[in-house]
């Protein structure tokens, strides 16, 4: 019989004031406090030295071109991969890439850089590392790229030297994709092929300029704050999980926007001085990114960017024109900035990698009329077993989660409304490792 469970906050009117605890796992702390800002730098600057990285350019120019960056990235993660006691293999990926804006196939390649697991799951870190002058199939003129998307490699190659080292459950694989600049079709590309393969990719990160602090026209400095973008409806839905949905009104509890709001909560934890923005949006208007291919191939996938955009630098010719100095250039980033998201990044995806499997058939009684709110879920069938888990709760017009009860059972019977919550549940691990909240749904 299931017994109900009580705890004094809920005797009290429900607020969200009151004393945080945060606990901090000493290895991320060290991982995250081992990020270099010179490391970070060192990485632009070779990027820019190699002039234009545009889709177009040469693929077998030693020193200028996309195929001179591929080459770079190659050797800077196999040198890693050395280090890593044999977790890490790096891989060239060929991409024939078709588009409207040439005729014919470009012969490409994308890069990924595997750190193993234990467990089948993989959580996946993207960046594009090409880029493009003010026309994007202008491929003689520099085209830096010192930002978009120099900052989101640097970010990855900086994770990927410090997570090699690190034995984890979920494996991570670093992803650098070409042809962003020409539709995204390296995305494209790899999303189609982790489909295909079948992975157990549970969770897409793209990183795509994270570095600039500062927006343009207002003049607007934020070096605090990254924004987090998240679909709300999936793009894909079976008709099952459609009626789901709509019957639990969970239009704004996807599992791209659970993993927003897991990377706000370990992001913030970890990462001091840092705030990070959801933002209910799948991205920018009329842009896009590589998250969004995996989206509509039904992964779970946001996007983190900075908080201000600066159109001076994006997608220009380099030179000053009208008194406005325009372009790309490493002297637009803020260092210390990229390093907080390059934390962020790395504090969100080393706990969700020593996280057990989320819990299984979560799901809410409404049997009967009740103001008490009956929740029930099986353990994890797969990996290590749990040491508990959280049950989190927020009010309907609340973001986050504002509440969290940790249990060691598989139920929960909390005196709240169920017309009047939001419910989920996360596995902990015995480290305190939370994975990504499971949305409670209630079936007729």
């Amino acid at each position: 019989m299931k017994h109900i469970i009580l705890f004094p906050f809920f005797l009290l009117p429900f607020v969200v004031s009151g004393q945080v605890i945060q606990h901090r796992d000493a290895n991320i702390s060290r991982a995250v406090n081992e990020i270099s800002v010179a490391n970070l730098k060192q990485t632009i600057d070779d990027l820019v030295g190699f002039y234009t990285r545009n889709n177009l350019s040469s693929m077998t120019d030693p020193e200028r071109g996309i195929g001179a960056a591929a080459t770079y990235l190659y050797n800077k993660l196999t040198e890693f991969s050395r280090a890593s006691h044999g977790r890490m293999s790096v891989e060239k990926i060929p991409l024939k890439a078709t588009s409207i804006h040439w005729e014919g196939e470009l012969d490409l390649v994308q890069v990924i850089a595997t750190i193993r697991g234990t467990d089948s799951r993989i959580i996946a870190l993207l960046a594009h590392y090409d880029s493009r002058a003010t026309d994007r199939n202008d491929y003689t003129s520099f085209a830096p790229g010192a930002n978009d998307n120099g900052s989101g490699v640097a970010a990855l190659l900086e994770i990927a030297r410090i997570l090699s080292k690190q034995q984890l459950d979920a494996t991570i694989k670093l992803m650098f994709t070409a042809a962003h600049e020409h539709g995204t079709i390296g995305a494209r590309h790899l999303a189609e092929k982790a489909r295909r393969e079948n992975w157990n990719l549970i969770a897409v990160i793209n990183n795509d300029m994270i570095g600039n602090a500062e927006a343009c026209t207002t003049g607007t400095h934020n070096n605090t704050t990254v924004r987090i973008f998240s679909e709300g409806i999936p793009a894909v839905e079976t008709e099952e999980q459609r009626q789901v949905r709509i019957f639990n009104f969970g239009e704004n509890d996807s599992p791209s926007r659970q993993l927003a709001r897991y990377i706000k909560e370990i992001g913030e934890r970890y990462v001091d001085n840092m705030t990070v923005r959801l933002i209910y949006r799948n991205d920018r208007f009329g842009r896009g990114g590589d998250h969004s291919r995996f989206a509509q191939e039904g992964f779970t996938a946001v996007r983190i960017t900075e908080m201000n955009e600066n159109y001076d630098r994006t997608h220009q010719n380099v030179g000053e024109r009208g008194g406005i100095f325009y372009g790309d250039l490493p002297s637009g980033i803020d260092f210390e900035y990229l390093r907080k998201n390059t934390a962020v990044n790395l504090a969100s995806v080393a706990n969700l990698a020593l996280a057990p499997y989320p819990p299984e058939n979560v799901r809410l009684n409404i049997s009967r009329l009740s103001n008490i709110s009956e929740i029930t879920w099986d353990a994890p069938t797969r990996g290590r077993a749990p040491k508990g888990y959280y049950v989190l709760i927020r009010q309907t017009d609340v973001s986050m989660w504002q509440r969290k009860v940790f249990v060691t059972d598989t139920h929960i019977n909390l005196p709240l409304s169920r017309d009047n919550y939001i419910f989920a549940v996360q596995s902990v691990s015995e480290g305190g490792h939370e994975g990504i909240p499971v949305f409670v749904t209630a079936r007729r």
